[in-house]
């Protein structure tokens, strides 16, 4: 099935009835979709080209999400990834957010909330792409954000960021110091009220750290402080 210019969401689910429900509720919305009951055949088209977005299970034949999420992350860091996973499958969901997962939710879940979130990750690209306002730059030490791009650099060296990981790095280092709790973190990466946990915060500057440590191997910025949250270390 051919990919338009058209928003395109592809939804990889084993369950028939999951992907017949969501697919009908997005082009209800207006969205273009493609459906895939397994990882190795979502793949296998994704390397054609991609779509705009990707809804994906964990547990699937032939190649599972966690595959899936991490081969998609070698051709794109910008395309928007969202997990379904079972409730129960706290170590699954969290090591599908460190491999660079948007969010995620837990089956069984509410069709107008998995269309609000995907709206959610649309809306950040959007604006991420089409504000074509001054560039606002922040420079702090060797970092430096583009608050219009969504981009960010460390030592001249590109830093390869999902929106919510920049949102988060740029929360922390607009007050370098200063302790950032989950909560807020948790309001400023997802300012649209959506629900995440403490551990998906978590989870989300884990990553951050391994890709600064990337370019840089000795970058020890991010800080936990224990009890309370993290702080950018300020010079």
């Amino acid at each position: 099935m051919k990919i338009t210019d058209k928003r395109c969401v592809a939804i990889v689910d084993d369950g028939d009835n999951i992907l017949q429900i969501v697919s009908y509720a997005l082009e209800k919305e207006g969205f273009k979709t493609l459906t895939f009951t397994n990882g190795l055949e979502a793949w296998e088209a994704f390397e054609q080209r991609l779509p705009d977005l990707v809804v994906l299970d964990i547990i699937m034949p032939m190649m599972d999400g966690l595959e899936l999420c991490r081969k998609l992350r070698g051709l794109s860091e910008n395309i928007p990834i969202l997990f379904l996973t079972s409730k129960d499958d706290e170590f699954d969901r969290v090591l599908g957010l460190e491999m660079g997962a948007d969010d995620y939710l837990c089956k069984p879940f509410s069709i107008c909330e998995l269309v609000t979130r995907i709206k959610v990750l649309f809306r950040r690209i959007y604006l991420a792409n089409n504000n074509h306002e001054k560039k606002q730059i922040l420079m702090v030490d060797q970092l430096e954000l583009d608050q219009q791009c969504y981009t960010a650099k460390w030592g001249g060296a590109h830093l390869p960021l999902t929106i919510t990981e920049f949102m988060l790095l740029n929360s922390l280092v607009k007050k370098p110091g200063h302790v950032k709790t989950r909560k807020q973190l948790m309001e400023e990466a997802y300012p649209e009220n959506i629900y995440v946990s403490d551990r998906t915060i978590d989870s989300h500057i884990k990553r951050l750290r391994k890709k600064f440590v990337c370019v840089d191997g000795s970058f020890t910025k991010i800080e936990t402080v224990y009890g309370l949250g993290y702080r950018y270390k300020a010079e």
